[in-house]
C-alpha cells in the first residue's frame, strides 16, 4: 500500500540530505559504515522531516522485528524493576526494542500474553520462572520463538535460563537464622501455587529445619499477595498465634517491609521483640528501620545476561544456555542473635 503524500518517505530524506537512499538506509541500520559527518547530515534531515522507518517493511525484509517480549508477574513493586531495566538497556545496545506485559501471577493470563506477543511479531520472549502449562512451551517451540527464563535456576530443566536456586538461597538464610539460636520460625510467603520461586524459598526453610533436627511440618506459613499490606496483615495474624515465633522469614522484601511496619503499629520492637528477614535486597531493604537482613539477588547482572543470551538465541548464535548466578546473605539489624539469651 503506498504511503500517504503527507508522510515523508526514504526518498524524501535522501533528497533533503543530498545522498542516495542506500546511504540513508545505512545511516538507519549500519551506522558504523558511514562517516560521522554524513550520519549527522542525514539524521538532521530525518528530524526535520519527521521521518520514521516503515517498520513492517523492515521486518519483512529482515524476517525479524527486533522486538523482544517480556512477561513479568507484577509491576506494582520494585521486585523486577532493576533486572528489567538492565534487560532493556542491553537489548537497546543491540538495536532491540522491548514490549512488557504483567501477568499479575495468573498463569492463564500469562498464556494469553505469550500468544499476543508472538502475534505481534516478538523475536524472543523473557519469562519469569519455570512453572507454567506445558502447552505454552509447546506453542513456543512450534512457533520457533527463542525463550529465556529468569529469576530461577533448576538444573534438571531443558529450558534456557539465567537465575539462581531459590531453595538453596533461602536455605542458606534459614541456616544462618537457626545458627543464631532461633528455633521458633514462621513464614510469610507469596502464593505458592504456580510460583516455583515462592515454593522453592519455603522448601529451603523446611530443608534447613530438617537438617537442624526440627519438625518442618510444624512451620507456620501464611500465603498472601506480594504487597506491603499483605505482609502486614500476615504478620499480625502470626503474632496472634499461641506459639509466637521469634523470627518471621518473608518471601521477599516487600512482605518484610509490611511486617516491620505492622510490628511497630503493634508496639513491637524489631529485632528485640521479633526478628524479620526478607529476600531480594531491593533498595527498600537498606532504608527500612531497622535495615533488613535479606538475600541479595544480582538483579542487574541477571537482566544483562538474559538479554545477551536471548539475542544470541534469536540471531542463532546459540541454542540456549543455563546460567546459575550466586547470591549472598546481607546481614542487617532486623535479625537478632538469641545465643546469649
Amino acid at each position: 500500500m503506498p504511503q500517504s503524500p503527507n508522510i515523508p518517505t526514504l526518498d524524501d530524506v535522501a533528497r533533503a540530505a543530498g545522498v542516495s537512499t542506500a546511504t540513508v538506509s545505512r545511516c538507519l541500520n549500519e551506522k558504523e559504515k558511514v562517516s560521522q559527518k554524513t550520519l549527522a547530515h542525514v539524521m538532521q534531515a530525518i528530524n526535520d522531516l519527521g521521518y520514521t522507518p516503515n517498520f513492517n517493511a523492515r521486518a519483512m525484509a529482515a524476517k525479524r522485528t527486533h522486538t523482544i517480549g517480556a512477561i513479568i508477574p507484577t509491576m506494582e513493586n520494585a521486585i523486577f524493576a532493576k533486572g528489567l531495566q538492565a534487560f532493556q538497556e542491553t537489548l537497546r545496545e543491540s538495536g532491540y526494542n522491548l514490549l512488557v506485559s504483567s501477568s499479575v501471577y495468573q498463569p492463564e493470563l500469562e498464556a494469553e500474553q505469550v500468544r499476543a506477543l508472538v502475534a505481534r511479531g516478538a523475536d524472543g520472549l523473557l519469562l519469569i520462572g519455570f512453572e507454567r502449562d506445558h502447552a505454552t512451551y509447546e506453542f513456543l517451540e512450534r512457533r520457533g520463538i527463542p525463550t529465556m527464563l529468569a529469576w530461577t535456576s533448576i538444573p534438571e530443566s531443558v529450558h534456557a535460563s539465567v537465575g539462581f536456586d531459590n531453595c538453596a538461597a533461602m536455605r542458606r538464610l534459614a541456616d544462618r537464622v537457626l545458627s543464631m539460636g532461633h528455633t521458633k520460625l514462621a513464614v510469610i510467603s507469596g502464593f505458592i501455587k504456580g510460583n516455583d520461586r515462592a515454593a522453592g524459598r519455603v522448601r529451603g526453610i523446611k530443608e534447613s529445619l530438617s537438617a537442624h533436627g526440627l519438625d518442618p511440618d510444624s512451620l507456620p506459613i501464611i500465603e498472601t499477595h506480594y504487597e506491603i499490606e499483605g505482609g502486614a496483615d500476615a504478620f499480625e495474624e502470626l503474632m496472634q498465634t499461641e506459639h509466637r515465633p521469634t523470627v518471621v522469614m518473608c518471601g521477599n522484601d516487600v512482605l518484610a517491609a509490611g511486617a516491620i511496619n505492622r510490628a511497630k503499629q503493634l508496639g513491637l520492637h524489631v529485632p528485640d521483640d521479633i526478628s524479620i528477614t526478607g529476600f531480594d535486597d531491593i533498595e527498600l531493604a537498606s532504608i527500612l528501620h531497622p535495615p533488613l537482613t535479606t538475600v541479595h539477588v544480582p538483579h542487574r547482572q541477571m537482566g544483562q545476561i538474559a538479554a545477551k543470551e536471548l539475542i544470541d538465541m534469536v540471531e542463532k548464535r546459540s541454542s540456549g544456555v543455563m546460567r546459575k548466578l550466586d547470591v549472598r546473605i546481607e546481614m542487617r539489624a532486623s535479625l537478632k542473635s538469641l545465643e546469649a539469651e
